[in-house]
């Protein structure tokens, strides 16, 4: 059996998988503060945001996403400090997950489409290959498809000279299934991609949604379903299948969302292996 090695472009690691090890964020949103405290949501925590990218690289992840309520400071000093931990370890920057803000909504989608610019310059400072934002929060109206669709217009404006991918996931009530998913994509005429999303459809129709929106991904979030008794293997396998089926050739983002292992590092490298496998058959 090969290494992971020959597959390390097919994987990313999520600080979200590791918001234990963290403890604390940093609720950074529209109209709230700028630096705000450290939260100890998750407890006193173990590791520093900073030293992260040495991690990911001692196990063979080159890839990180960081949600924005991990990060310390947006200070130019910190974001430098940090551009600098990840370029050392040879890590790239795949995604700035900007974890706030509603642009559908009527009141408040206006200055939350601005202060979700406010983080470009931040990508940009990172490396970041992508910027993934919050579609909107209301029900899938018409309506708050539309204003959506044009608040990520503007934002897809702001970034397109940048580098940067706009990015979008199915989450929240504004994307509930394949036909509001496409329907955005389709309205933002290749300015916008898509994350998808294991841990985001649920139900009976989840692999049928989920094999309807793959071939369009660029970024999945690789979650796998833990319980009492370990990794729901068979659900997570099929998962993976039918995004090869779809034509999906872009990393897995493992996120690991479990106590089943008390160190988060367990559960993120058994999913790691688990996908491996699959992408080793599929190649075979």
């Amino acid at each position: 059996m090969g290494s992971t090695a020959d597959l390390a472009d097919r994987f990313a690691v999520s600080t979200w998988s590791l918001h234990r090890a963290l403890g604390g964020t940093y609720p950074y949103k529209p109209g709230g503060l700028d630096a705000p405290a450290r939260q100890p949501t998750y407890g006193e925590g173990s590791v520093e945001l900073i030293d992260l990218p040495r991690q990911f690289a001692e196990r063979g992840i080159f890839r990180m996403e960081i949600c924005s309520f991990h990060l310390p400071s947006c200070s130019p000093s910190y974001i430098a400090d940090l551009r600098n931990a990840l370029d050392k370890a040879g890590v790239k920057l795949q995604t700035l997950l900007v974890e706030d803000g509603d642009l559908s909504s009527p009141e408040t989608a206006e200055r939350d489409a601005e202060w979700m610019a406010s983080w470009i310059e931040i990508a940009v400072a990172l490396g970041a290959e992508n910027m993934r934002v919050i579609a909107g929060k209301s029900q899938p109206t018409d309506e708050a498809l539309t204003r959506a669709e044009k608040h990520l217009r503007w934002l897809a404006e702001r970034i397109a000279d940048t580098g940067i991918r706009l990015v979008i996931e199915n989450w929240f009530s504004l994307l509930p299934g394949p036909v509001e998913v496409n329907r955005v994509l389709d309205a933002l005429d290749g300015k916008l991609g898509l994350n998808g999303d294991f841990g985001n459809w649920k139900g009976a129709g989840k692999y049928g949604d989920l094999a309807r929106i793959m071939g369009r991904a660029e970024l999945c979030h690789a979650k796998a379903h833990y319980s009492e008794t370990g990794l729901d293997t068979e659900d997570y396998v099929r998962c993976v299948e039918l995004s090869n089926a779809a034509g999906y050739k872009g990393p897995f983002t493992l996120i690991y969302d479990s106590p089943f292992y008390a160190d988060e590092w367990s559960g993120i490298l058994e999913e790691r292996n688990c996908i491996a496998a699959v992408l080793r058959k599929a190649a075979a």
